[in-house]
């Protein structure tokens, strides 16, 4: 409570509008919402394994790093999702001093902020590009490709959810993001690939003057304008860095405003560019919440397949329990079944990271718009949705004045008899006033003749 100069009392401060990163702090709440999670673990689930697919049919041979990160995707992909979850809850896996804890290593996760760990997990194909060989090259595109596919769809219904909730606190059903999604598809999809045809064409002229160089005269020719081919570079450059920064921007672009993929282009590149500082720091923020809602949300799946275990072991004995793993025939596959049901809660789990992000830069792109274009964060492109319009006003009719009523409240038969028989009342009041208006007007010329008579002198006989 603040007492202001005029002697008003100030109860209440808006911290939101006095600090605008706070809103950041909405984010996990709408990540953890059963929406939120059900899209982005459909999305992790197709993107894993739409890679391993990939990686199993076109993977490379050799001993390369990026052939062994693509080779990792056939038998490891599932794996490193689900083991980045524990079955115990404990915290994450700080360096330590050696341990006599054999569980010391099942009950630590590895450290996971959300934003960082997606970004560079969905941009991996790209950053390996430079060294890659054509085959490899070729499935990285592949990667690419599916994953920008997959994310268009999910990520967007997801931004579309977060954006007018963050703007307006509306919440957009289910059915409402998918549609948005479906018919914006090509907007998400191809905005990122706009950067991409760019640094294409400035590639090949300069790829031109690498064929040129084959030659020792080549080398000199090219040298004179070897300059134009570092403007080149430089071009590539920015639109290499603003396609691996403000690419979750793009999403952000079209879910708030509705416009197609040139607009979200320019305007995540003109908020990476002239704010680079501000979005630093709303990524940092950003990244240590996701963090701290990473630690919350691991313990929290941890401790549900910890207790279920320790539940059934009262009944069958904690050795039964471990012997699990080692059954075969009808048990075997009874330990199958229920291995499912704990991987399907383990990645449920690492969905809430894919969904954080998705948040998160929605929520980043709110106040990059605010610092740039100051726009208030209320500001948010609704569909022509019935399932997502807020407010909105009735259907409106004509009385028979001319006067708009609510169509559903308008005058039927029985209003119309209703308002009949209240203009005859009207009538019958205004002749009853008539009438007694006129008996006070005769009684008062009946006063003034008796008064005249009294006035007048006696006659003479």
């Amino acid at each position: 409570m603040m007492k202001e100069e005029n002697g008003g009392i100030l109860r209440t401060v808006a911290w939101p509008e006095i600090c605008p990163w706070l809103n950041i702090f909405r984010v996990f709440r709408i990540a953890i919402g059963v929406r939120v999670l059900v899209l982005a673990t459909t999305g992790l689930l197709l993107t894993v394994g739409m890679w391993g697919l990939i990686a199993a049919v076109l993977g490379p041979d050799s001993d390369s790093d990026t052939a062994t990160w693509i080779n990792q995707h056939i038998e490891d992909n599932w794996r490193v999702v689900t083991e980045s979850l524990p079955d115990k809850p404990g915290l994450p896996e700080w360096p330590v001093a050696d341990t006599n804890d054999p569980d010391a290593e099942n009950s630590r996760a590895p450290i996971m902020d959300s934003v960082v760990t997606v970004w560079l997990r969905l941009t991996e194909p790209l950053r390996r590009v430079l060294a890659a060989s054509p085959r490899e090259l070729f499935c990285l595109l592949l990667f690419g490709l599916t994953s920008l596919a997959i994310w268009a769809f999910f990520g967007g219904a997801i931004t579309r959810i977060a954006s007018v909730e963050l703007a307006c606190g509306e919440r957009v059903p289910m059915g409402a993001a998918l549609r948005h999604a479906c018919s914006n598809f090509w907007s998400y999809f191809t905005a990122p690939l706009v950067p991409l045809l760019g640094i294409v064409l400035m590639a090949v002229p300069v790829w031109i003057l690498g064929l040129i160089m084959n030659a020792n005269l080549g080398v000199l020719l090219v040298s004179f304008v070897w300059l134009l081919a570092l403007l080149a570079g430089l071009v590539m450059t920015l639109f290499l860095i603003g396609l691996l920064f403000g690419f979750p921007l793009m999403w952000g672009t079209i879910s708030t405003e509705g416009t197609d993929s040139f607009d979200a282009l320019s305007r995540s590149y003109a908020y990476v560019f002239q704010r680079p500082l501000h979005y630093l720091f709303y990524i940092l923020v950003a990244a240590v919440l996701g963090a701290l809602g990473w630690l919350l949300v691991w313990n929290f799946a941890a401790c549900i397949i910890q207790l279920t275990y320790w539940s059934a072991s009262w009944g069958c004995g904690e050795p039964r329990i471990k012997e699990l793993q080692t059954l075969v025939g009808v048990g075997g596959v009874g330990f199958a079944i229920l291995n499912f049901w704990v991987q399907c809660v383990k990645f449920i789990a690492v969905g809430f990271v894919y969904g954080y992000f998705w948040v998160a830069a929605s929520a980043i792109y709110l106040l990059l718009r605010r610092d740039v274009d100051a726009t208030e964060m209320d500001e948010v492109y609704l569909d022509e949705d019935a399932d997502e319009q807020p407010y909105g006003l009735p259907p409106l009719a004509a009385d028979q004045g001319g006067a708009p009523v609510d169509e559903e409240e308008s005058p039927g038969e029985e209003p119309e008899e209703e308002s009949r028989e209240g203009e005859s009342a009207e009538k019958e009041d205004e002749s009853e006033a008539d009438e007694s208006s006129e008996t006070e007007s005769s009684s008062e010329g009946t006063e003034e003749t008796g008064s005249l008579e009294e006035d007048r002198p006696p006659e003479e006989g």
